[in-house]
């Protein structure tokens, strides 16, 4: 048996002296810190990891911020883009209206020159077919007595052959037809003044004949139209007549007018009114008026067979797309034209160029009498001036559309031009028209004839 021992160190020692070992607690230590060693690698490898799982949630929400901005970005170039395609399209189609409305305006006014040019070869033919069939109907209208007087005037304008009457010869005679009734048109240029007109240097309107100074019987639209319709039109005031007899020479000139004879003063009795006149003599009776005053619900709307007021008060080219005629009756039309009435502005302007004048539509206004340049309100010279000079310019533009009236209306067609009162540019230290006796105000043009 072998014996135990124990050295210094408390290891003990077998017999022959060499030491034992302890492995269990050298396993037990080695194990700790393999397992301590394990989870400081484990938690480094978890530390690592959500670093990187950090670092990759940044990249990540700033990826994000970059795309969401881009999609932002994105959206609103899509709403820019969007609203200029859709302001483009709107042009587009007010182009396309503007286009339209211009060709459909110029193919009216094709329409309506091609139809007057039909009128008036077809009006030529009835009148050819007229003169034709009167020549015998004439004849038989004389009847008996009628030869028995041709016989009777052969007779005696016989040359006699020794003692006795030479054998009657025969003499053809030549019957026409009457001629036919003029239409007629009045043209009123609404507040022209006369040298307003003269100013303008017209061409057109010159066609018709020298423009004559007259004056008006009233100041302002409604109360001259009325007196316009009695069949007065401006007067030539002149001197030591009576006005008695003025009146009949002015009832008298519309034989010429309507190329019918005979028109008297108490042609027109009892009633005293065109339209009501014009319609006993078979005409049919138009107007077209541009200022409300004198519109189809005023009592001046009697006796015609259509009144209208224009959608727009300055628009003449548009009442030349109403006119017509016919061929079996005469026609009658009265035009009211605004284009020369305040604001004189043409269709073609915008209205947001015209003058803004409050409560000066047609009303009297009262200048200061000074009247001197520095007057900080628009009652000064150079205001009065730049109004007047509108009105000349509207007269130049009328002056064109009257060239587009005369291609309208038929051959036997008779036109008067003139202005139902004037207007006051300053003079006197007023500004329009209305209650004031001043020679601007009722100084008017006047021209008439047939153009062809």
């Amino acid at each position: 048996m072998a014996r135990k021992s124990t050295n210094r160190t408390g290891k003990a020692k077998t017999a022959t002296g060499s030491q034992t070992p302890t492995p269990k607690a050298n396993t037990v230590n080695e194990s700790d810190r393999a397992a301590k060693k394990g989870a400081v690698a484990e938690k480094k490898k978890r530390a690592v990891a959500a670093k990187r799982g950090t670092a990759a949630a940044k990249r990540g929400a700033v990826a994000g911020a970059a795309a969401a901005k881009q999609g932002a970005v994105a959206a609103r170039k899509g709403v820019v883009e969007a609203k200029t395609r859709g302001r483009a399209e709107k042009e587009v189609e007010a182009a396309k209206g503007v286009v339209a409305k211009g060709l459909e305006a110029a193919k009216g006014v094709v329409a309506n020159r091609m139809e007057a040019a039909k009128r008036a070869v077809a009006k030529r033919l009835e009148a050819a077919k007229r003169a034709v069939a009167a020549q015998p109907n004439a004849a038989k209208k004389k009847g008996t007595a009628g030869r028995q007087s041709a016989t009777k005037d052969a007779e005696a304008d016989r040359p006699t052959v020794g003692g006795s009457k030479a054998a009657p010869v025969k003499k053809a005679r030549r019957t026409t037809a009457p001629p036919p009734k003029n239409n007629y048109v009045l043209v009123i240029l609404d507040s022209c003044r006369f040298d307003s007109f003269t100013e303008a240097n017209t061409k057109t309107f010159a066609k018709l004949g020298p423009v004559e100074r007259r004056w008006s019987y009233a100041s302002w639209t409604a109360p001259s139209h009325y007196n316009l319709m009695t069949g007065l039109l401006p007067h030539t005031s002149p001197p030591h007549v009576y006005s008695s007899e003025y009146y009949k020479q002015d009832f008298a000139k519309y034989s010429e007018r309507l190329g019918v004879e005979g028109i008297r003063f108490r042609s027109f009795i009892p009633e005293l009114w065109l339209p009501t006149f014009l319609r006993k003599q078979g005409y049919r009776t138009h107007a077209r008026v541009s200022l409300p005053v004198i519109s189809q619900y005023t009592n001046l709307n009697h006796d015609f067979n259509s009144f209208r007021l224009m959608p727009s008060h300055n628009d003449m080219r548009a009442m030349l797309q109403d006119l017509f005629f016919t061929d079996d009756r005469p026609s009658f039309w009265l035009l009211n034209v605004g284009e020369t009435h305040y604001p004189y502005a043409t269709p073609d302007e915008p209205e947001n160029d015209w003058p803004r004048l409050s409560g000066v539509h047609g009303v009297l206004k009262r200048l200061d009498d000074a009247m001197g340049d520095d007057d900080p309100r628009f009652f000064d010279r150079a205001s009065m001036k730049k109004l007047r000079g509108r009105q000349i310019a509207t007269v130049s533009y009328l002056d064109r559309v009257m060239e587009e009236l005369f291609d309208v209306v038929p051959k036997n067609t008779y036109i008067t031009v003139t202005a139902d009162h004037g207007e006051l540019f300053g003079e006197g230290g007023y500004f329009g028209h209305g209650p004031i006796q001043h020679e601007k105000v009722i100084e008017v043009p006047f021209l008439e004839g047939k153009i062809r």
